[in-house]
């Protein structure tokens, strides 16, 4: 009974791991724009990776993304976040895309300003750096429409302009999906402790156990 727990806890102790790293952050290859896309293989509109977070105490989101060189705002784009809150659809199944779902867009200038509808971020939201583009949103603006905040899907793709359709989508990522948020550091430590708990109640029942 003992050893069944070990490998329990031991189990979910697995998979609490990979699920962090799997869902906290995603890599796309350099150089794999759009076979549809038909602007210019800018490096800034090539994403190399995508990472959301959520902080359920502050109750906002930092999302984070890469590419392939630095974001230079005397080119043409800009970036389109995709947030699934619950009732996300999926518009680009005619480009390859067709699991990438959202009902909610962030639309980030290179600028430094962003909008979701009508509705412009907080001053200081975005911040641009190099080939690094990070923007920190608030749930008031995402409210559920089903999701656990801690479950939204979000994608980023750009676009080398707002007029042109789908062929002036350069990349996704994910490819074909949506990166799921997941809590800060600190909830998974909150749940790595919970772990070290049920270790140490296996650790006494062990010591328990006599042999005859």
């Amino acid at each position: 009974m003992v050893m069944k727990h070990l490998f329990l806890g031991f189990g979910l102790l697995s998979l609490a791991t990979a699920a962090q790293a799997q869902a906290y952050s995603v890599t796309d290859a350099t150089g794999d724009f759009l076979a549809s896309y038909t602007g210019p293989h800018q490096a800034d509109l090539d994403v190399t990776s995508l990472s959301v977070s959520y902080n359920a105490t502050t109750m906002d989101f930092l999302i984070q993304s890469t590419f392939a060189g630095g974001i230079d705002a005397t080119l043409p784009g800009f970036y389109v976040i995709g947030v699934n809150t619950g009732t996300g659809t999926g518009p680009f199944g005619s480009i390859g895309a067709p699991g990438v779902l959202f009902n909610k867009v962030i639309a980030v200038q290179k600028n430094g300003t962003a909008k979701i509808g009508a509705t412009s971020l907080a001053a200081g939201s975005v911040v641009i750096g190099g080939n690094a583009l990070s923007v920190m949103v608030p749930l008031s603006l995402l409210p559920t429409t089903g999701f656990d905040p801690a479950h939204y899907g979000f994608n980023i793709w750009p676009r080398s302009g707002s007029v042109g359709g789908l062929a002036v989508i350069s990349d996704f990522a994910p490819n074909n999906s949506t990166l799921a948020a997941v809590p800060e550091t600190g909830t998974w430590s909150l749940m790595l402790c919970g772990f070290g708990l049920i270790g140490g109640t296996l650790r006494r029942r062990r010591a328990s156990v006599r042999f005859a």
